[in-house]
């Protein structure tokens, strides 16, 4: 079985922001692969849907936490489900340090200083396992990260530009290629 983790902050307020992109990719993966539709779990603090890739029973999860407390939910599930992170967590989420457009695979490295991901490495107490960076670091000068004057938050919680959207709607279909071929393959 694997773990899919999109990203994101809950409420209505954030939904089309920079820091839920992850919430978006997997909302597109559930509706695109037949997957059931989401059901609030009490027992997780999140949003559950289920189904399979190519034979693979997948959980694809958005934490209700907001970003920073994302480990709790995915500990609980990795332990109630037995599994092991490093081979059975995939976790998207946006990434400030990566242009929009580009998407970068990774697997054992460190947070970045992303408060969600760092979260997550600290409650399943493993970075080994695999990343789906989603680039919103910005061409608009209103919104490029290293012009930043008040801090990160000021970009990650804004929407993104018109320009923006289009380019993102590519991404978030190569997102979801991505999550299934590395469910269906049996490594990295």
């Amino acid at each position: 079985m694997f773990i899919v983790v999109g990203l994101g902050n809950p409420g209505k307020e954030y939904e089309c922001t920079r820091h839920n992109i992850g919430f978006r990719i997997v909302d597109f993966f559930v509706d695109q692969n037949n997957f059931s539709k989401f059901r609030h779990s009490k027992k997780y603090n999140a949003f559950v849907s289920e189904g399979l890739i190519r034979d693979s029973e997948a959980l694809i999860i958005k934490p209700q936490s907001f970003m920073n407390l994302s480990g709790t939910s995915i500990r609980t599930i990795i332990d109630f489900y037995k599994l092991n992170p490093t081979s059975d967590l995939i976790v998207v989420s946006d990434d400030a340090d990566v242009k929009i457009g580009q998407i970068k695979i990774q697997k054992g490295k460190s947070s970045a200083g992303h408060k969600g991901v760092q979260s997550i490495i600290k409650e399943v107490g493993t970075k080994e396992f695999t990343r789906i960076r989603i680039g919103i670091d910005s061409e608009d000068p209103a919104y490029r990260i290293p012009a930043l004057q008040n801090g990160l938050e000021d970009v990650v919680l804004k929407n993104f530009t018109e320009s923006e959207e289009k380019v993102l709607k590519n991404v978030i279909s190569e997102a979801c290629e991505h999550i299934k071929n590395i469910i269906s393959s049996d490594k990295f």
